[in-house]
């Protein structure tokens, strides 16, 4: 009986183990690394811009959300080249998805250096 027993929570403990972990709550991609590649200058702006953007449509096909700041930082990138109305769109993405970013949204919108196009 007790043989039967160890063999019972054996089994159980290795299932448990087979067990498939937590998906993320976001879709990071390669935010990170274009993070680290924007302010190390490793990847000029239209790179980044479009694997931030190949990185949005991912994230929609897997049914997640980017995470909190990925759509300001694109946002930012899109007012370096020079596409004011890029930079508008991805602000109000990320002020949907993160309503508590609207504050820090609106403040980066009254930046006349980001209204004309270049945020650096």
């Amino acid at each position: 009986m007790k043989t039967l027993r160890r063999s019972w929570i054996v089994g159980l403990l290795l299932l448990s183990g087979c067990a498939s972990q937590p998906q993320s709550l976001y879709y990071w991609g390669e935010y990170q690394p274009q993070v680290y590649g924007h302010f190390t200058r490793e990847n000029g702006a239209e790179e980044q811009i479009a694997r931030l953007e190949a990185g949005v449509e991912q994230a929609r096909a897997r049914g997640q959300s980017v995470p909190p700041g990925y759509m300001a930082h694109l946002g930012i990138l899109h007012a370096d080249s020079g596409r004011g109305d890029q930079m508008l769109r991805c602000f109000e993405a990320e002020k949907k998805l993160y309503p508590e970013s609207a504050a820090y949204m609106d403040f980066l919108l009254r930046k006349p250096r980001l209204r004309q196009g270049g945020a650096q």
